[in-house]
């Protein structure tokens, strides 16, 4: 069995979320959270409070332990305010409507929409869904069972919340630095890929591992966009500080990667263009070829040394063939498809090195 296949066993995965502190050993501390949330929250509703039918309990506690203490907190307010409005509109259709049926495809029309209100979140399905439950077991007006159901709730919910916060609370500093290489190496590769087609003699009839390469590119950019975004929740209610520099340098790098993405695709998009040679555009002279592709391929050492801590981004030979580019455009009076075929393809270069520049 080879080595990247034994990395992918269970037992493989376990060993490396032992010894290394990266996403494995992230997911195995949060599971170990909920399970003992939920575990704490039904021992506490059925042992303590003898709650009938706790089951809301481990459920709330499950899906509170989150990727941050702060989306806990939301959560939480989203989850109790989703399932007590439930409970209410259960209870309302309970008295006002003497079919059960009846009862039933109102509250459950009638919670699918209130529950696309924005404050509720991803929890907004169950303002439906527990209605549609009480409706169902025949305990919509049954007062004692309703408070039971929002105790339920609320108590799983704040096991939940509080597991997460107290006990190893979640960090992903460690993830800008991972996805600030990741994404620079991808953004470079594809760069230097492009180069290497604009430089041919003859545009490329087959562009789709261009393609490609760019979704997996865009893909690196969604998880980029989610690392900043967790890295910046993370800082909110939490108890736990961060390791000493963990991430903090890799901000505004990461930042910048992912806003070389629009021009990145704009590239590719007029690469394309000017390779199917469909009027007015068509194919650049091969002096400006290779001076673009010259300045692709700079632009994507630009874009690793972005990613390097302590290393200076050098544009000079960037902006050097930017400006022969330029000055090209500008006089040149001699086969027009082919001086707009350049063009499109130079203008997002420009504000590929004007990104860089203002990092």
């Amino acid at each position: 069995m080879s080595d990247e296949k034994h990395d992918r066993t269970p037992l493989a995965w376990f060993a490396r979320a032992v010894r290394v502190p990266g996403s494995e050993r992230r997911s195995l501390v949060q599971a170990g959270k909920a399970t003992f949330a939920a575990t704490g929250a039904w021992l506490l509703a059925t042992l303590v409070l003898r709650i009938p039918q706790p089951f809301l309990a481990p459920y709330a506690a499950v899906f509170l332990v989150e990727a941050t203490v702060y989306r806990s907190l939301r959560g939480w307010a989203q989850q109790v305010a989703a399932v007590a409005a439930g409970v209410l509109l259960a209870a309302a259709a309970g008295w006002l409507i003497p079919s059960q049926s009846v009862a039933l495809g109102v509250v459950v029309f009638v919670g699918l929409l209130a529950g696309n209100w924005r404050h509720f979140g991803s929890a907004g399905i169950w303002v439906g869904v527990t209605g549609m439950l009480l409706i169902s077991y025949g305990t919509a007006t049954d007062t004692a069972l309703l408070s039971d159901r929002l105790l339920a709730t609320a108590l799983g919910a704040t096991i939940g919340v509080a597991v997460n916060a107290l006990i190893f609370p979640p960090l992903h500093g460690d993830r800008l630095a991972a996805a600030t290489d990741r994404l620079a190496a991808a953004l470079a590769d594809l760069l230097e890929t492009t180069a290497d087609l604009v430089r041919r003699e003859e545009p490329p009839d087959d562009v789709e591992d261009l393609v490609a390469k760019a979704r997996d590119v865009r893909s690196l950019v969604m998880v980029a966009e989610d690392a900043v975004s967790l890295t910046r929740e993370e800082r909110v209610f939490n108890l736990r500080r961060r390791r000493p520099g963990a991430g903090t340098w890799h901000h505004r790098p990461l930042r910048t990667l992912i806003a070389l993405w629009p021009p990145v695709s704009q590239l590719l998009a007029a690469v394309r263009t000017a390779s199917a040679r469909q009027e007015p555009f068509g194919y650049p002279w091969p002096e400006e070829r290779d001076a673009l592709a010259d300045l692709i391929r700079c632009i994507a050492d630009a874009v690793r040394s972005v990613a390097k801590k302590g290393e200076p981004v050098d544009l000079d030979g960037c902006r050097t063939l930017l400006s022969h580019l330029e000055r090209r455009l500008a006089t040149a009076d001699d086969e027009v498809p082919a001086r707009l075929g350049l063009g499109t393809m130079t203008l997002p270069v420009r504000h590929l090195v004007e990104q860089l520049a203002s990092r």
